[in-house]
């Protein structure tokens, strides 16, 4: 008679057990960029009550430093480093309040997934991971201490204000890649575009009907790892529309919104706008039939965009004819996506652009931001010029902020050839050594402390930056094991 298996309900029952309970501990800590205080509290709470040596920056960063096994004291120092915040995604259905509201996590099939929301395995996995390194008394190992990051997803913040003397190791495994057998020794740097766009508006005429236009739907995903799956950009969608709308109808333009983060590509966007009355039923028509072009050029990637549409009540005032065709132009135009592919190593964005939000400030203003990312400075710098042309025509307000430096791989890493043969000896094969399109703190790190030796690792996350972010339950186990005997396997000095 077959043996049943046990169905596992709770998240802190899956195995190993110490970071899965960790894991479950932060889920119910709100956490969001810039609002870390409760994660924060709870990590100095957690090195008083276990009496490790601990110190915080003046930004917020935190280090606790764990003592050597013993036998193990003369090894290289690691620094094991994740950040604290995550992204606050959620679908429009859903009333979560991420200032408050602990994360509602379930297990489906191998994966721990969220009710709505993301989850926040990006990067909470990785603290997990830290802290149950600190609190397993038994695990063996060398001097090891672990650096907690704040604010790395809205701006880097913590990377770009570390203390000048708050590392003191020579080794630093970063914990926040997302594909399990992956080793990362190397990532892309980034920037922001950010325009303000002004606009002027005149009263409608009575003669016209409203339209509101709707996409949701769409995938998204991290406007790194994910930008060259191919999938649907909500703002570039709804911006192609009103530009072929308008080649064919005379229309009034009175709002345009959708995304949200600079660094996930946006799911959802909505426009609204005038037509005559006598121009319903053609227009009408027209969308009907470019809706099911678009959902004929999507349907592979994007099986469930949806492109709604309704007539809603006039408003009094829209843009002027000229303010509306200066914004469809230059949003219909903005680089967007894969801008070049690696000639170094296959498969590998080598530079792209996110046209990541649409905001109607109000004051006749609309915020749009950009992200750009490249492995190469100049030609992150370049995406961004051209973004900066583009929208100085339309006579806009253009800031360049926020950038950051890449991580230059080398292969000669000793991090890396000992990571490469623990992976080899635990799971029978050898890994894949590769770069990241995503940005990673290391090339921050890398700038203060230039003798650090690094690589990144972590679990299978998919969906980052969304709400159907997942994290792999089997994958963790595995990056579970290789830390341990990555970490056990550090030489003398």
């Amino acid at each position: 008679m077959k043996k049943k298996t046990k169905t596992i309900r709770k998240i802190s029952d899956l195995k190993p057990r110490l970071i899965w309970k960790f894991f479950e501990d932060i889920l119910q800590i709100p956490r969001a960029s810039k609002k870390e205080e409760k994660i924060l509290a709870y990590i100095e709470n957690f090195a008083i009550k276990n009496k490790l040596d601990w110190k915080r920056d003046k930004i917020g960063n935190y280090l606790i430093n764990k003592p050597a096994f013993k036998g193990y004291e003369n090894r290289h120092t690691v620094v094991l480093q994740s950040h604290v915040d995550m992204v606050c995604e959620k679908n429009e259905s859903s009333h979560h309040n991420f200032t408050k509201d602990p994360i509602k996590a379930y297990i489906s099939g191998g994966w721990v997934k969220a009710e709505g929301t993301t989850l926040g395995a990006d990067n909470g996995i990785g603290v997990a991971a830290q802290m149950a390194i600190l609190a397993d008394k038994n695990l063996e190992h060398g001097p090891i201490s672990c650096l907690f990051t704040v604010d790395e997803e809205s701006g880097l913040t913590g990377a770009f204000n570390l203390g000048e003397d708050l590392i003191n190791g020579d080794i630093l495994i970063n914990l926040d890649s997302e594909d399990e057998g992956e080793l990362f020794i190397g990532c892309a740097g980034g920037m922001d575009t950010i325009i303000t766009f002004p606009y002027t508006t005149k009263h409608i005429k009575d003669d016209c009907v409203a339209f509101h236009i709707k996409i949701k739907g769409l995938t998204g995903g991290h406007s790194g790892d994910d930008i060259n799956k191919g999938r649907g950009n909500a703002n570039k969608i709804l911006a192609r529309i009103l530009w072929n709308v308008t080649q064919k109808f005379k229309t009034g333009l009175f709002e345009f919104e959708g995304g949200n983060l600079r660094n996930a590509i946006p799911r959802e966007s909505r426009a609204s706008l005038l037509i005559k009355k006598s121009k319903r039923k053609e227009f009408i028509v027209f969308l009907k039939g470019f809706i099911e072009l678009l959902k004929t050029e999507f349907f592979k990637n994007e099986p469930h965009l949806l492109i709604d549409y309704s007539e809603v009540p006039l408003p009094r005032m829209v843009m002027t004819g000229k303010s509306a065709k200066k914004l469809i132009n230059t949003l219909h135009s903005c680089p967007n996506g894969v801008v070049e592919m690696s000639q170094d190593i296959s498969g590998l964005v080598k530079t792209s652009s996110n046209l990541a939000s649409v905001k109607m400030l109000g004051e006749n203003k609309i915020e749009i931001v950009t992200s750009q990312r490249s492995s190469v400075e100049t030609m992150k710098q370049n995406v961004s010029d051209r973004i900066n042309s583009l929208f100085q025509l339309a006579k806009c307000r253009i800031i360049q902020t926020g950038s950051y430096p890449g991580w230059s791989p080398n292969t000669n890493s000793l991090i890396l050839k000992i990571t490469e043969q623990c992976y080899k000896d635990l799971f029978g094969k050898p890994p894949r050594v590769k770069a990241i399109h995503a940005g990673l703190e290391c090339g921050l790190f890398l700038k203060k402390y230039p003798n650090l030796d690094m690589i990144s690792f972590g679990p299978t996350i998919k969906g980052a930056h969304s709400p159907d972010e997942r994290l792999d339950i089997d994958s963790v186990r595995k990056f579970w094991d290789l830390l341990l005997g990555t970490l056990k396997s550090i030489p003398t000095k």
